[in-house]
Parts: structure tokens; sequence; C-alpha cells
């Protein structure tokens, strides 16, 4: 029984050895199919490993011959950049210390300009004091002014708004010097003119308040607008006008803007010389007065009248009007038109006046006590005032030529 156990046990250990020879057989055969599958895979992997190292090893060599080098060029005309940038903004920082500079100077000099200013009105009134004796003192003190002038022109003025300002002034401070010299020169080639002659030099008889009293100084005008547009054009036709009555400008002066007249025009005082107040009456009444046909006084004209300004020539039949107007009348004209499209201005030309508001526009030939009391009130650079004074005065003084500008 032992003997059948023991065989039997011993078919079943074979058995099972042989069970598990043949699963050991099994798993290794499986084994090695995995590790086949696994090298193939991996054989593969290699593969494509091998080809991506290919196409970056490429890229990369196409990286290092072509964007390197570019990106270095950027990068130093980057910099070159960056360089010319810091070097302007030093630049604009030292443009910008000069102008202030500049600027702190140009301060000083407006000072200076508005103490220079005071010191010509000072030799302005000098002017009007002075006798044939004592024109050198007002040579002197021009020279001085002239001095000063220079000054300031080696000073130089360019900075935006304050430099245009600067430079009107400084012009108008040059023709009022320029206009003194003339009058000054005047004055000295009369005593010179009179020394060489023989015949005595007549200064003036009595200083008035006018400056008409003064030698070489015959008549005074003046020119105002409230339109700053005008100004230019209105000084040229003034000073055209002045020239076609055989007047000469002696010099100008401009007046502040202070009192009666409102605005920031500048305000024109002329001193003019070459006729008499009487003589200048006469023209300008001569060149409002047409023959034949009055301008309309103090209103319209009756009918069908004529509206306008017109002198017969001598020589010509009455009612022949001649081809071109005489200067001094085609002046006077331009000028009277030119005031009409102003919202308010004044003119003066010795015994002349012509006032421009915005309703009306009144022209006047005054006599000297009559201009006299007109100065003396200040009314000139006051158009509205002005008119009502003009309207006070007697008819055959007065014209109103609103529907003549109007028309023509």
């Amino acid at each position: 029984m032992t003997t059948v156990i023991l065989v039997v046990m011993c078919v079943v250990v074979g058995a099972l050895e042989l069970y598990a020879g043949k699963q050991s057989k099994d798993q290794a055969n499986a084994f090695t199919r995995r590790i086949e599958q696994l090298n193939e895979q991996v054989t593969k992997q290699n593969n494509v490993l091998v080809t991506v190292g290919e196409q970056l090893t490429a890229e990369l060599s196409r990286v290092k011959q072509d964007v390197l080098p570019a990106l270095d060029d950027r990068l130093r005309h980057s910099s070159g950049q960056v360089d010319e940038l810091a070097a302007r903004v030093h630049e604009a920082d030292d443009h910008l210390r000069t102008q202030a500079a500049r600027l702190q100077d140009l301060e000083q000099q407006r000072v200076t300009l508005a103490a220079l200013r005071r010191k010509l009105a000072e030799v302005e009134a000098s002017v009007r004091a002075v006798t044939g004796a004592g024109a050198e003192a007002v040579e002197g003190k021009v020279d001085a002014a002239l001095d000063r002038l220079a000054e300031l022109e080696r000073g130089g003025a360019e900075i935006l708004v304050l430099q245009r300002t600067l430079t009107r002034t400084l012009e108008a401070v040059e023709d009022v010097v320029a206009e003194l010299l003339r009058f000054t020169e005047g004055r000295l080639d009369d005593t010179v003119a009179a020394a060489l002659t023989g015949r005595p030099y007549a200064p003036a008889a009595a200083l008035t308040q006018s400056p008409a009293a003064d030698a070489g100084v015959t008549a005074t005008g003046r020119l105002w607008t409230r339109d700053e547009q005008l100004q230019d054009i209105l000084t040229d036709l003034y000073e055209r006008c002045v020239r076609a009555n055989r007047l000469d400008v002696r010099f100008r002066t401009v007046e502040g803007t202070e009192g009666p007249a409102t605005g920031s025009a500048e305000r024109y005082r002329y001193f003019l010389g070459g006729q008499d107040a009487e003589d200048l009456a006469g023209a300008f009444s001569a060149l409002l007065i047409s023959t034949g046909a009055d301008l309309p006084r103090n209103g319209p004209a009756s009918g069908a009248g004529r509206r306008g300004l017109a002198r017969v020539e001598p020589g010509l039949p009455s009612g022949v009007t001649p081809s071109r107007p005489p200067e001094d009348e085609a002046a006077l004209k331009a000028l009277l038109r030119a005031l009409f499209e102003s919202a308010g201005a004044v003119a003066q030309i010795g015994p002349l006046m012509a006032v421009r508001t915005r309703d009306e526009l009144l022209c006047a030939v005054l006599t000297a006590p009559q201009s006299l009391e007109l100065e003396s009130d200040e009314v000139f650079w006051d158009p509205a005032t002005a008119t009502v004074r003009l309207r006070g005065l007697p008819s055959h003084q007065l014209w109103d030529l609103t529907a003549w500008a109007a028309t023509s």
C-alpha cells in the first residue's frame, strides 16, 4: 500500500513537474516575444529620435547661419538708436536750458524797453519845447536812445510770442527815433540854410500846447481803428493821403490805449509839415464840395442828386468828369472807404477829421479853435463822443458820408 502511494505521489510529482516545465516554457516564450516587441518599439523610437535629431541639427545650423547674425545686427542697430536717442535727449535738455536763459534775458530786456519808452516820451516832450538853439540837446537824447536800442539789439530776441512782441515794439521805437532824427535834421538844415543865405531863421514865436507851434510842424494828425486787421491798411492809406496833399510826416508817435478808446489797436499821433492849417482847410473843403454836385450834408441827398466826392478840374466844362481823379482826391476817397469798412475808427489830417462808428461815417473840416477845443476835451480817440460833438458843428463844415460809402 505504501508502495502504491509512493508511486502515485511520484506520478503526481512528475505530472506537476511536467506542467511546471510547460508553464515555464510558455512563460519564457511569452517573455521572449515581449522582449522582441519591446526591442522593435525601441528600434522604431530610436529611428524616430534619429530623424528628429537630424531635423533639430539642421534647424540649429540654419538658426546659427541666418537668425543669429540678423539678431546680432538688429541688436547693434538698436543699441546705436538708443545711444542716438540719448544724445538727442541731452541736446533737447541743453536747448531748453538755453531757451530758459534767453527768456530770462528777454524779460530783462522788456523791463529795459519800458524804461526806454518812458525816456522817449520825455524826449518827445523836450522836442515840443525846444527852440533852434536847443537842437543839440535833443540830438544828444536821441543818440542816448539809439545807444540803448543798439544794446537791446545785441541782446537778441528769439522766443515765441515774447520775441514777436519785442520785435514789433523795437520796430515802433526805431520808427519814432528815425522820425525824430529826420525832424531834427530838418531843423538843422533850416538853420544851415539861413546861415548860408544870410536870412535870419525864425523859430517858433511862442510855445503853445500844440506841437504845430514848433518850427517845421504845421499840423497834427491822428489815426486809430478798433479793427486790428485793418491797422496796417489804414496806416498805409492815411500816409498816402498825407503825401497826396503835399504834407510831410515830421515824426510819428504811438500813444497808449488808456482812455475812452477801447481795444488793443495802437493809436498813432502824427506831426505834419509842409502846408499851413488854413491852406489845408481850403484844400479839404474843395475835395468835399464838388462843383455843382455837393455832398449830402447831415443826411441823405434830396432828389436824384449824386452821392459822392467829386471835384471839377480847372479847364473842364461843368458836368464833365475827368478820366482819372486827381491824386489827392483818389487818396482821400480810398482812406474814407477803408474807414467805412471798420467797426470804429478816427482819422485826422490837420483840420480834416473823419469818424467812423458802427452806424455812420462823418467828415468835418474844423477851424483852429474847434480843433483845440476837441483836443482839450480828449474826444479825438472816442468815435461815439466825437460824432456827437461833430453833429453840433455848422452844416457847411460837416458831411455825412454813410450813404456815399455804402453805395460806392
